[in-house]
């Protein structure tokens, strides 16, 4: 396990960008562990973690960065001005600017509490049925330009670079395993902020701690699930998919100066990033446009990457981009990913970061890549050098 090492000048420059802190809380099911708590309840925890396992005081922080993906009826202004990967990246741009020196980057999503939608009821109801849409479905999971759910997306990608469902079925096994595994070896317990849930009436607290989706698992019956999108032929199911999750995670991050001034730990610096894009259907495969560009941009080579966390949307979103980068399969979610821990949409880049640097720890890596496509056809990739 590495160990965390005090700032020096001569390992940190004054504009380097520093992890000094992070957090997760526990990836909790649809209408699961943590469903009684909202969005911004659950990012408020993991900040309030990530800062004191920093050991930086609250009132120096000069900007958060959260993303978010389902706002509605979260109140106003749910810290939203990012989404998915890309809040980290603004954070780190704002420091290498001099703009800031301790920033907060991360995000928070409840699928649980996303609200489902009266979309006429504004102008009247006067005759007839009225139709209710599911906010978390139009908002989070379909392709406003295909109008079609993204899991359409997933058999799209499966068809073009022929990864079959005893493939993709096989993947889930894995993650679920290796999630399994790291659970049981306690290496989930530096990333995680344990959440403590009301019991209410009297009822003595729950404190929940683990993973909820990675008590859910049944090889035998991920086998035996109908295809989700597509009747005939179709190879992407709700076993090999990610799953609907509630959850936050939270990165403290500083300047190299800051680090310096304060006597910090710093964990790791971001050493390059990089956004990509192609057309909507094919998110799927935009990590493998993005990936190769942060690498170029930190300086390095892919040679030099020991380890990977690409977001697992689907199987088949993380089968296909290994395809299509060369990665081998051991150096890639090593701890598991969305499919087995959950993917609580506007957290889970943050979320793969923190696990990313929870590997790096445990298996003594320096340089890590984290991959996450997003809706609309984009990706957004960070590097990470562990210190």
């Amino acid at each position: 396990m590495a160990s965390v090492s005090v700032a020096s000048s001569d390992s940190i420059k004054p504009r380097d960008v520093c992890i000094v802190g992070v957090a997760r809380t526990p990836m909790g099911g649809l209408l699961g562990t943590l469903s009684s708590l909202s969005a911004t309840k659950l990012g408020s925890i993991v900040i309030e973690c990530a800062l004191k396992r920093a050991n930086v005081d609250p009132s120096l922080v000069q900007e958060v960065f959260f993303g978010n993906v389902l706002s509605a009826n979260l109140g106003q202004a749910p810290a939203r001005q990012a989404a998915l990967g890309a809040a980290t990246m603004f954070a780190a741009q704002s420091i290498q600017l001099g703009l800031n020196d301790v920033v907060v980057a991360g995000g928070m999503e409840s699928m649980s509490n996303a609200p489902k939608y009266l979309a006429e009821a504004r102008k009247g109801s006067r005759f007839g049925h009225d139709t209710v849409v599911d906010g978390m479905l139009k908002d989070g999971l379909w392709d406003v330009y295909n109008d079609f759910g993204m899991g359409a997306c997933g058999e799209i990608c499966a068809n073009l670079h022929t990864i079959t469902r005893e493939e993709q079925d096989n993947y889930a096994i894995r993650s679920f395993e290796r999630g399994i595994l790291a659970q049981n070896g306690g290496l989930f317990s530096w990333e995680i902020v344990p959440v403590e849930i009301s019991g209410g009436r009297g009822k003595p607290s729950i404190i929940v701690d683990k993973d909820e989706g990675l008590g859910k698992f049944d090889a035998g019956k991920l086998r035996k699930l109908r295809p989700s999108f597509k009747e005939d032929g179709g190879s992407v199911t709700a076993g090999n998919a990610s799953s609907i999750s509630d959850g936050a995670a939270a990165l403290v991050l500083v300047s190299g100066e800051k680090a310096l001034q304060l006597g910090l730990q710093v964990i790791a610096k971001i050493k390059g990033y990089a956004d990509a894009a192609q057309a909507p259907e094919l998110f799927t495969t935009a990590p493998a446009l993005a990936i190769p560009k942060a690498i170029s941009n930190a300086g390095l080579e892919a040679s030099q990457i020991d380890y990977y966390e690409i977001n697992e949307a689907f199987s088949v979103v993380a089968l296909a981009n290994q395809k299509l980068l060369g990665l081998n399969p051991e150096r890639v979610n090593v701890h598991g990913g969305a499919v087995s821990l959950g993917h609580p949409l506007g957290c889970s880049g943050a979320r793969v970061l923190v696990t990313l640097l929870g590997v790096l720890r445990h298996k003594n890596g320096k340089y890590g890549v984290g991959g996450i496509c997003n809706g609309g056809g984009g990706a957004s990739a960070l590097v990470l050098e562990l210190m």
